[in-house]
């Protein structure tokens, strides 16, 4: 490691040190915060210090609260309703983002994405539950039972013996805590050339 590199590591230990957050010494030193944690991630606060660093955390939770509140107030101005049209339109752009080319499939870890879509689905193009076919991908560490039942309340599908589980080697936790779930829409051949055409004629206008 050069002499540079050196100085820069005791630059960050003594920032962390003295109770600057990872962000702060990111931007102070004008370095990858990656660089930062990778020095900074287990160096302990000296204590006549702690205070400030406390101080500092809770302050910016403050005011990450503050821009969430300001936020969803702006959404709700801004959305007051939502249209059928507004509706049709969104669903096409999810499956654009997360759907198959080839037939109607459409796969996500995400709940609240999967319900929305499912909504639109069911209120927007009439899709009935008898031709929605729900399996899922999961890592074999992970508990079939309970990502069964977490897909079944998400959806709105009973699922269980029948349902088809892809199980993959090696094991995810996080985002990934119940597996993925695929949306499947039986005879769907229609329905996919109708969201590629509304895709395409967005692309279109733009």
């Amino acid at each position: 490691m050069q002499k540079t590199d050196k100085n820069l590591t005791k630059k960050i230990i003594n920032l962390r040190a003295h109770g600057f957050s990872l962000p702060e010494i990111s931007s102070k030193l004008n370095i990858p915060k990656t660089t930062v944690f990778r020095y900074a991630h287990n160096i302990r606060i000296q204590k006549q210090y702690y205070q400030r660093w406390l101080e500092r955390r809770n302050s910016s939770k403050i005011m990450s609260a503050k821009q969430w509140n300001l936020a969803g107030t702006k959404a709700t101005r801004l959305l007051q309703i939502i249209s059928n049209k507004e509706l049709a339109l969104f669903g096409a752009a999810l499956y654009w983002a997360e759907g198959s080319k080839r037939d109607f499939n459409f796969s996500n870890t995400d709940p609240a994405m999967i319900t929305v879509f499912l909504k639109i689905l069911r209120k927007i193009f009439n899709v009935q539950n008898d031709n929605i076919k729900i399996s899922i991908r999961i890592y074999e560490n992970l508990n079939q039972k309970a990502c069964l039942r977490f897909w079944s309340k998400t959806t709105g599908i009973k699922l269980g013996r029948n349902t088809s589980i892809n199980i993959l080697r090696g094991s995810k936790y996080g985002k990934l805590q119940y597996g993925m779930c695929r949306i499947r829409v039986k005879r769907g051949g229609m329905l996919l050339k109708e969201f590629h055409a509304i895709n395409k004629r967005i692309s279109e206008l733009i």
